[in-house]
C-alpha cells in the first residue's frame, strides 16, 4: 500500500516542493501510525527545506506535527480511531514527519484529544499551543497579573502566545512590523499593540516605565538586546523564535549585553511540555471560542509550494494549514 507525501531529496526552493507516492510506515512496538487529516506550518520546516537546519538529513518527508486518528498502535497504547494529535519528539527531523497521509511517530509523542473542530482547526493547534504554552510557563513562569511583551506578535505562535497569557490574567503588549496589523492584535485582546521600528523598549516604557515583568522573543538575536531593554530588573526574557534568521550572537560578553538585573533564558520545546490536560483544556476554550487562535489559510497537499512559500515571506498572520484530502478554504 502507498500514500501521498512531500518528500525532501536535499534543500529546495519553495516551488519545487511536489506530492510523492511513497510506501505507507508500518509502525513497531512503542510507536503509532497515524492517519493525517491536517498538518500546520512551522517556522523550523522552513529551516529544513531551505537547508539552514544543522541537524537535517535526506531523504525525509518533514512536519513536527500533525492531527487524525489512529490506524494502527502495535503497543496498543490507542485504540484504532481513536482522535489524536502529534508533535515534536524528533518528527520530521530524526525520522519522518506529518507532511503525508500517514504517519509513525513514537507513542510519547501523541497527545489523545475529544473534540468536535474541524480537522484545519485542530491540525493548526499542537505545536502552536505547545511552544507558547512552553514558552511562558517552563521559559518565563508567567504569573497573573504580570505584564508580558511578545515580540513577533502575528507569528502563530505570538498569536497564540499573547492569547494564552491573556487568559492567564497578564497584560500583554504585542509587535507587528505592519501598522495595518495592529487591528489583528487588537481584535487578539492585545492590550497595547506596538509597531516595532526597532526600539520597541522606548514604546513599552512610555507606557509601563519600569519595563515589562516577561518578555517572549520570536523575532531573533537581531532585536534581542531591544527586547531586553523593554524588561524590568529581575524581569525574564525567554528566547524562543528566530523569525528573522537571526540565530546567534557573535562575541557575547555578557556584562556588557544583559542590562543590570534582567534574566535571559531559553525555549526549545518538546512534546511532555504539555499536558494532555492542558491541551484538552485549550482545545475546549477554542471550541467555545473564548480562546481566539487565529488561522491564516488552508491549503491542499498539492498547494505546498505556495504554502512554504507564503511562510518564507513573513505575510502570514498566524497559522498556516494543509489539510490532507479535504478541500482549501
Amino acid at each position: 500500500m502507498d500514500m501521498r507525501a512531500i518528500v525532501l531529496d536535499g534543500p529546495v526552493e519553495p516551488e519545487e516542493l511536489r506530492v510523492r507516492r511513497v510506501p505507507v510506515p508500518e509502525p513497531a512496538a512503542g510507536w503509532v501510525r497515524i492517519k493525517v487529516e491536517a498538518f500546520g506550518l512551522n517556522r523550523s520546516e522552513y529551516h529544513l527545506r531551505a537547508g539552514l537546519a544543522t541537524n537535517a538529513r535526506f531523504p525525509l518527508i518533514p512536519g513536527i506535527e500533525a492531527a487524525g486518528t489512529v490506524d494502527l498502535a502495535p503497543g496498543g497504547e490507542f485504540t484504532s480511531g481513536q482522535q489524536v494529535v502529534a508533535m515534536m519528539g524528533g518528527m520530521g527531523r530524526e525520522y519522518d514527519g506529518g507532511y503525508a497521509e500517514y504517519t509513525v511517530v513514537p507513542a510519547s509523542s501523541v497527545i489523545p484529544v475529544t473534540t468536535d473542530l474541524d480537522w484545519a482547526t485542530l491540525g493548526a493547534l499542537p505545536e502552536m499551543l505547545q511552544t507558547a504554552h512552553g514558552s511562558l510557563h517552563t521559559g518565563l513562569g508567567i504569573e497573573p497579573g504580570q505584564s508580558l511583551l511578545v515580540r513577533g506578535g502575528t507569528s502563530s505562535v505570538g498569536v497564540a502566545a499573547a492569547v494564552l497569557a491573556k487568559e492567564h490574567g497578564l497584560t500583554v503588549f504585542s509587535t507587528t512590523r505592519n501598522p495595518q496589523r495592529v487591528q489583528v492584535l487588537r481584535e487578539l485582546g492585545v492590550d497595547h499593540p506596538i509597531v516595532d521600528d526597532g526600539n520597541v523598549a522606548q514604546k513599552v516604557r512610555e507606557i509601563l516605565p519600569n519595563g515589562v515583568h516577561a518578555a517572549l522573543e520570536l523575532v531573533g538575536t537581531n532585536v534581542l538586546p531591544d527586547t531586553l531593554k523593554a524588561t524590568a530588573v529581575h524581569g525574564t526574557v525567554c528566547f524562543t523564535g528566530m523569525l528573522s534568521d537571526t540565530w546567534t550572537i557573535p562575541d557575547f560578553y555578557p556584562i556588557g549585553y544583559l542590562p543590570n538585573g534582567v534574566r535571559l533564558t531559553a525555549y526549545g520545546g518538546e512534546s511532555s511540555d504539555l499536558p494532555a490536560d492542558a491541551f484538552q483544556r485549550y482545545v475546549d476554550l477554542v471550541a467555545a471560542g473564548t480562546l481566539p487562535i487565529r488561522i491564516d489559510r488552508v491549503f491542499t497537499m498539492d498547494e505546498i509550494g505556495e504554502a512554504h512559500r507564503i511562510m518564507q515571506d513573513g505575510k502570514a498572520v498566524g497559522k498556516l494549514v494543509v489539510r490532507v484530502g479535504g478541500p482549501a478554504t
